[in-house]
């Protein structure tokens, strides 16, 4: 069932926490609310939530999309999505919060802000990107979906004003100590972060936090800055701004392995720095870099470098290792694709034959796995179509978890709890809902939560409703994968 609102707006996030109210409504299916775009529309219709009216809908037009086990449970779960979409945002001078609809009329209202958030369609990300530079704001996009060329050329047109494109598909910044989208809440410090990778960034920044430091920025560059046809040209920019920033005594870079030609012309500035640095090009196995950099081949490797000592020395693995069954394998469950990445290289360097729907180089693919483990990046695009990302909506995970605790040939699984804002209220609380309660004979499950004491969720109430559970919670998700290569090694109980 369908219902259009004809030229209405509300940011992607927004919707998908609308999506995900409706969606857990009694005998609702399934459910979504978005903007009438093509690529929405076509998430949309292949999740079954689209019909003729929906179809016709514009791109400036909102579609609420219902499928319910009765017409009843589905008039009932829009009437909800649209008393919340009605909830009044009153005026200036009502008390009430006031959203400006320009970016125009908000630099009017908050004349001394200098950055804005881009979370609109892709179809129209550029033009309000574009928007944003020329009334003199950086600006973060979050935006994914924007063509190549739109990013390309408002890259261009901000470094010729001075200023920074953070993304698109950028889901993470902390800017003067404010977490943007999804980030952590982490002192300020000293240490410098650019990336190309969400949460790579919400790693490290946590680690690092947890480790006694702080951040002085984080930077946020967007998925596809590294490709050649881009060139590089926001984290180019943010070196730049770093590398003359007096309170960034030490910079990290993070993320997947960049074109050859960018990776050239990156060390080639950090070369010409007097700063340390520290890059972390997750799937690399080294670099040739300038004596002022260290390579670092996993997010915690590089936490620690920035922090010059180890973290996590706490953790007895020793004291965790139990054997699992000769043969079994690893299931890893990932809502934070860069972490799903850092599991894939701590295998291959342990020699344990991986495959992934998201593999780093040197990985398989899922369609070429040979009997191995199985490390899953449940915010690819097919686990998201027509639904939240996991970090908002961690039951995206529970089909997985079902049938992995039911596997036989399972012998670990390994999750990660992503909490901060941006994120659900309580992973956690979902992840062991999700459980079966006999767990005689089921796999291990592992755990690490990337997050602060400071973030809404609190990174110790996570850890503690887990281990009430019975999962194993590591400091780190380098470590939880460390303790499972251990449990699969270790020899069967009765053996000497």
């Amino acid at each position: 069932m369908n219902e259009v609102r004809r030229r209405t707006y509300l940011d992607s996030v927004a919707l998908m926490r609308l999506s995900r109210g409706i969606a857990v409504m009694a005998d609702v299916v399934e459910a979504a609310v978005m903007m009438g775009t093509p690529s929405n529309k076509q998430v949309m219709g292949d999740a079954g939530l689209l019909n003729d009216e929906g179809q016709a809908a514009g791109a400036a037009d909102l579609i609420l999309g219902v499928r319910a086990t009765t017409v009843k449970a589905a008039e009932g779960a829009l009437l909800e999505a649209n008393r919340l979409l009605d909830q009044p945002t009153g005026g200036p001078r009502t008390g009430k919060t006031w959203r400006p609809s320009t970016i125009r009329a908000a630099v009017g209202v908050a004349p001394d802000a200098n950055l804005a958030l881009i979370s609109v369609p892709g179809d129209f990300a550029a033009a309000e990107a574009r928007n944003a530079l020329r009334q003199g704001l950086h600006v973060m996009i979050f935006s994914d979906n924007v063509r190549l060329e739109d990013e390309l050329a408002l890259k261009h047109e901000a470094r010729d004003l001075g200023l920074l494109v953070m993304g698109p598909d950028c889901g993470t910044a902390i800017v003067n100590g404010v977490p943007l989208a999804f980030a952590n809440k982490v002192p300020m410090g000293d240490i410098g972060i650019i990336g190309a990778s969400g949460t790579g960034i919400q790693e490290i920044s946590s680690l690092i936090a947890e480790g006694g430091r702080g951040i002085s920025q984080a930077i946020g560059v967007g998925g596809r800055d590294l490709k050649e046809e881009i060139g590089g040209i926001t984290t180019l920019m943010a070196l730049d701004a770093l590398d003359g920033d007096p309170e960034t005594k030490h910079v990290v870079l993070v993320s997947k392995p960049p074109a050859a030609a960018v990776a050239e012309r990156i060390v080639e500035r950090l070369g010409a720095s007097t700063k340390k640095f520290t890059v972390c090009f997750i799937g690399l196995d080294e670099l040739d870099l300038p004596s002022n950099t260290t390579f670092a081949p996993t997010l915690k490797s590089a936490a620690e470098a920035a922090l010059g000592r180890a973290i996590g020395e706490g953790f007895d693995v020793k004291q965790h290792v139990r054997s699992v069954g000769e043969g079994r394998r690893l299931r890893g469950l990932y809502s934070g694709g860069t972490l799903c990445a850092e599991a894939q290289v701590i295998l291959r360097a342990a020699g344990e034959a991986a495959a992934s729907n998201a593999p780093i180089p040197g990985v398989p693919g899922l369609e070429e796995e040979n009997g191995g483990h199985r490390v899953i990046d449940l915010g690819d695009d097919q686990y998201t179509r027509g639904k939240p990302h996991p970090m908002i909506d961690p039951s995206v995970r529970d089909d997985a978890m079902a049938r992995a605790m039911s596997d036989p040939s399972v012998g670990i699984i390994v999750v990660d709890i992503v909490i901060g804002f941006g994120a659900h209220d309580d992973p956690a609380g979902q992840l062991v809902g999700s459980l079966p309660e006999n767990r005689d004979n089921a796999p291990l499950v592992i755990a690490s939560v990337t997050g602060t004491e400071d973030d809404p969720q609190r990174r110790s109430d996570q850890v503690a409703t887990l281990e009430r559970a019975g999962v194993i919670v590591a400091p780190s998700n380098a470590d939880a994968v460390g303790l499972a290569v251990a449990c699969l090694r270790a020899p069967d109980k009765g053996e000497d």
